[in-house]
């Protein structure tokens, strides 16, 4: 077997391929009345590349200070590393990405994907949001096709009461219950099964540490309109009391606008209209890996600007090959401002083959933005990524043949064995597949 296919076998045997209302009155700040963002400037000379494994970095900003961001599919910032997990939570503490990460594992349910049957859901942590004194968590997971490309289909809600030193199911109970395939339902799940997967790869609105920014008392929750393109491409919105949050049938869709251009909300999913539309022909319809179809595109950070009374997105599509396979090309990447949640939302950026630096093999999605990471004049803040240069040599299609994956390690062994040769492996292949960072700074009038 070829050093390539050893690696993909691998890999895969860690399952790394799981992979009306009134306008908000937030605060503003002092002298940013009537301030304008026009555009944005990615810092080259700001870029951080941490020593770190996987991918996701959805973050928010908790009461007690603290950064919390997700880590799907990976070792994150443990070294050496022994562990692979499907999901995990980190907290980040210091005034930019070069801060101190700390590895919630005692406490957070993730789980070592040596844990997790191979024919069971694998839930990913997707949005998160830490609100008055509770920090909330939605996941996914796909369907369990076998005889088609799989889906995402799925949003499970967890949640804390304590900072994050207990978890508990949506409906309260504790310990956190990974539901299996007989048992998802929506009896039991945020969203499941619903028309073309819709809300089944959720983000939360940040507005300011533990959502203080916030005035209209309700949490704004993004979400694209199915897996391919065409709804992948439609941005969904809801919205619900905070306190309201555990309810699910509290939720209102966003179902367009009034004659005034005021926001429509129906409880009915079926009334649910796009807040926004991203450019079409950047989701993938064909797999690097055949038998398989992963998408995960379009996922937007979503952020207030307080010192700027302004909502900031930042989303990306994947750069697909003439035939539709993911990662042929460099990814594209937007800016949008908005002086609400529901839009309209105003395009300040637009990148058309986002690399790092000139580095055309960059293969860039899942940007972010860190709330914490915000300037206090709001003319700056930090954007986190991740990057799969190399992917294509994993599946064995030739685009950068000096890339070297090194020597693989037999697939026996203990659990921390096997996972250390995986990520090194996956290090090795793809050396930027961890967290990377940069500033950006607006220009505003």
């Amino acid at each position: 077997m070829s050093q390539r296919r050893q690696l993909l076998k691998q890999l895969l045997a860690f399952g790394f391929w799981g992979i009306g209302g009134r306008p908000v009155a937030a605060r503003r700040g002092d002298g940013q009345l009537g301030k304008r963002i026009v555009a944005v400037r990615r810092r080259a000379d700001t870029l951080v590349q941490l020593p770190t494994i996987g991918d996701g970095y959805k973050m928010t900003w908790t009461a007690d200070g603290r950064q919390l961001t997700v880590v799907n599919d990976g070792a994150g910032w443990i070294d050496p590393p022994d562990r692979f997990f499907k999901r995990s939570l980190w907290s980040l503490r210091g005034a930019d990405p070069r801060g101190i990460a700390a590895n919630l594992e005692e406490h957070y349910p993730n789980v070592d994907q040596s844990q997790e049957a191979e024919d069971a859901p694998h839930y990913h942590g997707h949005g998160l949001l830490a609100a008055q004194g509770r920090i909330y968590q939605f996941l996914s997971a796909l369907d369990s096709a076998q005889d088609r490309p799989r889906h995402w289909k799925t949003a499970k809600l967890i949640y804390s009461d304590d900072n994050g030193r207990n978890w508990r199911n949506q409906d309260g109970t504790s310990p956190v219950h990974w539901e299996n395939w007989g048992e998802q339902s929506s009896d039991s799940l945020a969203f499941f099964n619903e028309p073309d997967g819709c809300f089944s790869l959720l983000t939360m609105l940040q507005m300011g540490q533990d959502y203080r920014a916030n005035r209209d008392g309700y949490v704004y929750v993004y979400g694209p309109n199915g897996n391919v393109d065409g709804r992948m491409n439609e941005l969904m919105l809801f919205r619900v009391r905070i306190d309201q949050i555990l309810n699910r049938k509290a939720y209102a869709f966003f179902a367009g606008r009034g004659p005034d251009g005021s926001p429509r909300w129906s409880g009915s999913l079926g009334d649910r209209r796009p807040v926004h539309i991203f450019p079409r022909s950047w989701v993938n319809h064909k797999n690097l890996f055949p038998g398989d179809l992963v998408v995960e595109t379009w996922l937007p950070s979503v952020v207030f600007n307080e010192a700027l009374n302004t909502y900031m997105m930042v989303s990306s599509g994947n750069g697909c090959a003439e035939d539709g396979t993911e990662f042929g090309k460099a990814s594209y990447l937007g800016v949008w401002v908005s002086d609400t949640p529901w839009g309209p939302w105003r395009q300040v950026h637009e990148d058309k083959a986002w690399i790092t630096g000139d580095d055309l093999q960059s293969r860039l999605y899942s940007p972010q933005i860190g709330p914490q990471w915000i300037a206090a004049d709001g003319r700056s803040f930090w954007m986190v990524w991740c990057d799969l240069k190399g992917i294509r040599n994993m599946s064995g299609e030739p685009e950068q043949e000096s890339q070297d994956s090194g020597e693989m390690a037999d697939v026996e062994g203990t659990p921390e064995q096997r996972a250390l040769a995986a990520n090194k492996a996956m290090q090795a292949s793809m050396p930027r597949y961890g967290f990377n960072a940069q500033l950006v700074e607006l220009d505003v009038v």
